[in-house]
């Protein structure tokens, strides 16, 4: 199938690489000129395990290019997807202006019929929007083409995109047409030989789902955050609590981790703009206002945690900071808990010391130079008061201590993951402090 992407960031290119893969003919388009030059030599604008190496492999195939000319690039295709930014506005509600844009371009350069498909992470009833954007871009053009519009929702997790999209456990379609479900079947067809289903529904229950499953695991994350914060002031521990609750399959064990809060491009905006929506219609949807509340707070719980074992005098202390990137895999800084922990140390008058393997690139451009910028974890802890860890990394699982001890002064690790043994840091003459424990 001939398929257009419009929106070449990580939904967009992860959604055209694994399209082309199966062998769809995709242009990914973007109005970035230089991201697109970029792309066009093999330059991508994120990171993401096994991306690369799919991106340069379909593109030697010709199976995948990219393009900034948008009416081109939608003549020969039978499906557009829209993958565009929906960035939270003021009032935490999604802002639809790029996606309506794309809609109205659509709208303007089409020639036969084509299914117009929201990508994007959209409230209920933007795919009404962009129907109606579409229809009077024609009527302006005094066209009568017939189209479809669809709501395919991502569920990709960040640092497993390639193996989320390849083998999904789902696939929600929201259509309106015959036609438009039949298309979405043959695109799909290669993704759902695995025997996961491909799951069509009404459009604004598709619009929905996406929302309500993020706002699911959010739930989740900060009730045990929540839980963990409980803990700490009875004497109990939240990893045997985790075991205890988890053993219940009505719970199972999956995001059920206590930790220095949640980030990411999907979370936080997602749960604000469920929020909104609940707002608008005059639902509140109180336990997500009590999520959102939650991790905002979780994500200076490793802030307080460091400024009381230094008896709130953090001036002239150096802190090493493990990890900025909100989730390992990823360098991906939206939201991120390690940017709160670092303003609130610097505000504090330390000084910070960070790395991170993959995220500080992305890193420099937001915080500059108001940290030190390190080789690697021992760089880091060299001559520091104490060791933060925020990003779960690999490579920080197992260091050695014994060198870390001879490099941290007050041998203090404040563990905001929860990765590390208790009793182990303490034989290795470290103070230790998780979360929850």
């Amino acid at each position: 199938m001939n398929v257009a992407v419009v929106g070449s960031g990580y939904v967009g290119l992860v959604t055209g690489a694994c399209l082309s893969e199966v062998g769809s003919k995709v242009t990914c388009v973007d109005v970035d000129e230089v991201k697109v030059e970029n792309l066009k030599k093999g330059v991508l604008p994120i990171y993401e395990p096994g991306l690369e190496e799919m991106v340069l492999r379909n593109m030697r195939e010709n199976r995948l290019s990219f393009s900034t000319n948008l009416p081109a690039s939608i003549q020969d295709v039978e499906v557009v997807f829209i993958a565009v930014g929906t960035p939270p506005s003021e009032d935490g509600s999604a802002d639809l202006q790029y996606v309506l844009s794309v809609a109205r371009a659509v709208g303007r350069s089409m020639e036969r019929y084509v299914l117009v498909v929201t990508k994007s992470t959209v409230p209920v009833g933007t795919s009404g929007l962009v129907k109606e954007a579409i229809a009077e871009e024609l009527a302006k053009r005094g066209k009568d083409i017939s189209f479809d519009v669809a709501s395919n929702p991502e569920f990709l997790k960040e640092g497993m995109a390639i193996q989320d999209f390849m083998r999904p456990d789902r696939i929600v379609a929201g259509v309106e047409s015959q036609q438009a479900k039949e298309l979405l079947e043959n695109l799909y067809q290669p993704f759902v030989l695995n025997g996961h289903p491909l799951m069509f529904m009404e459009i604004p229950s598709a619009e929905l789902t996406k929302y309500a499953a993020n706002a699911m695991l959010a739930t989740r994350i900060s009730f045990m955050n929540d839980m963990a914060n409980l803990c700490e002031l009875v004497g109990a521990d939240i990893n045997e609590v985790r075991k205890g609750i988890a053993a219940d399959p009505r719970i199972g064990n999956k995001f059920l981790y206590s930790g220095a809060g949640y980030g990411g491009s999907c979370f936080p905006k997602d749960v604000q703009a469920l929020v909104n929506t609940g707002s608008q219609i005059g639902h509140p949807l109180r336990i997500l206002e009590s999520v959102e509340s939650v991790n905002k707070d979780q994500k200076q719980v490793l802030f307080r945690k460091i400024n009381r074992y230094f008896n709130n005098d953090l001036e002239g202390k150096i802190i090493a900071l493990w990890g900025l990137a909100f989730k390992p895999n990823t360098d991906d800084m939206r939201e991120a808990p390690s940017l709160v922990v670092i303003e609130k140390l610097i505000a504090a008058k330390a000084t910070v010391r960070v790395f991170d393997p993959v995220a500080m690139p992305v890193s420099k451009k937001i915080l500059g130079d108001k940290v030190i910028w390190c080789n690697d974890l021992y760089d880091a802890a060299s001559g520091s008061d104490a060791i933060a860890l925020v990003t779960e990394w690999n490579e920080f699982r197992l260091p050695d201590w014994k060198r870390l001890g001879g490099a941290v002064r007050h041998k203090a690790l404040f563990d905001g993951r929860n990765i590390y043994n208790k009793s182990t840091l303490q034989k290795a003459g470290f103070s230790y402090f998780g979360i929850g424990q």
